[in-house]
Order: C-alpha cells, then sequence, then structure tokens
C-alpha cells in the first residue's frame, strides 16, 4: 500500500478526495444518494495512508457496502435520489440488499469519524488505540468471531500518529482543521442516517 506523501504540494490530503462530505447537498434531512456515496468512497484511500494491508478488509467491506447501494441506484434511479427514498423505495419490494449495505456503510464510517475525531482531540493517544477503542464501540458488537481478528489486527498495524499526520500536508495545522470540517460533516450526516436506519419505515 502507499507510503509516500497523500497529497499535492502545497496541499492536504483532503484535497485529493474526488467528494468531500463537506460538499454532500442534504435537503430537509434528505441525504444525497450519489455525493454520499463518492464522498464514503473517497474515505477508504485514508486507509491506503494508514500504509498497512491489514487495512485491505476494512477498506474492501466498506467498498463493498457502497456497492450494495449504488447497484439498488442504478437499478431505480427514480426512487434513488436521497438514501431515504432508496432505502423506503427498496424495502417495499421486501428486498433489503441496499439497506442492509448502508447500515454497515455507517457503522464503518461512524468506526472511521470516531478513530479520527478522538486521536485528533486527544495529541497524546497513538492511532491504535483511537482506531481498537473506535472500534469496540462501532463494529466490533456487531463481527463475527472470525471477524474480529481481522479487524484487530488492523487496529494493531496502525502507524505512529507523527508519522501518519506527516503524510496528510506539510502544515499540521491546515490539515488539522480541513479533517476537523470533514469529520463533522461526516458526524452530522452519521446522525441523520442512524436516527433514520432505526426508524420503522427503515426496518428490515
Amino acid at each position: 500500500m502507499a507510503s509516500t506523501n497523500a497529497y499535492p504540494p502545497g496541499g492536504t490530503f483532503l484535497d485529493t478526495l474526488k467528494k468531500s462530505f463537506v460538499d454532500v447537498p442534504v435537503n430537509d434531512g434528505a441525504i444525497a444518494t450519489s455525493e454520499f456515496l463518492e464522498a464514503a468512497e473517497s474515505l477508504t484511500t485514508l486507509f491506503d495512508v494508514l500504509g498497512s494491508v491489514a487495512f485491505t478488509p476494512v477498506k474492501s467491506d466498506m467498498l463493498g457496502n457502497v456497492k450494495k447501494v449504488r447497484d439498488r441506484q442504478l437499478a431505480a434511479p427514480g426512487d434513488s435520489a436521497t438514501l431515504q427514498e432508496l432505502v423506503k423505495a427498496e424495502l417495499a419490494t421486501k428486498k433489503h440488499v441496499a439497506t442492509e449495505g448502508l447500515v454497515w456503510l455507517v457503522r464503518g464510517l461512524d468506526f472511521t469519524a470516531i478513530a479520527l475525531s478522538q486521536n485528533i482531540e486527544n495529541t497524546a493517544e497513538e492511532l491504535s488505540a483511537s482506531f481498537r477503542a473506535a472500534y469496540g464501540d462501532t463494529l466490533k458488537p456487531h463481527h463475527s468471531f472470525m471477524v474480529k481478528p481481522i479487524f484487530s489486527a488492523a487496529m494493531s498495524a496502525c502507524p505512529y500518529r507523527k508519522d501518519f499526520y506527516v503524510k496528510l500536508g506539510e502544515d499540521e495545522g491546515k490539515v488539522l482543521e480541513g479533517l476537523r470540517a470533514w469529520l463533522g460533516a461526516l458526524k452530522s450526516l452519521i446522525a441523520i442516517l442512524k436516527t433514520f436506519l432505526a426508524s420503522k419505515e427503515a426496518k428490515l
């Protein structure tokens, strides 16, 4: 996986993203499907920056769930402008592949958002500790005993924080400012989706 710096000259890692969560349209609580999926795909490149093949299953899992939602969007574009609309329309057909994919995608995004936010705010904490704590709070309760060791290996393979943040940009202040805005937008989207997915109209 990538071990070189992941940013353009004078910029940050966030400048390389095809779509940022900051730019995902939300209209009256409804989240635009295409932009959200693009932003989620873009986030997975962060696992390349973490620089260990141990993160390959984490990235593959997230991309697999993006594909499930996108496949439904492509199959029924008229009912898929927003994630909420897509889920309700799919469940009305008695299917739930995309809905289940979105549930898992939200868990994966929540895991990443919590880990990075915790690490940014707690400057004495190593990435491995932040990711391990976030894993315990988000994905671990839903993983089987066969999957847990795979994800635990990824947590242990996190780079040291001093090595990680320099890969994201030369100006640490600029990197952290950008990450906080990006993660803030992501966490807002996650909160909306968690509430929706827990509601009766989104039940599998």
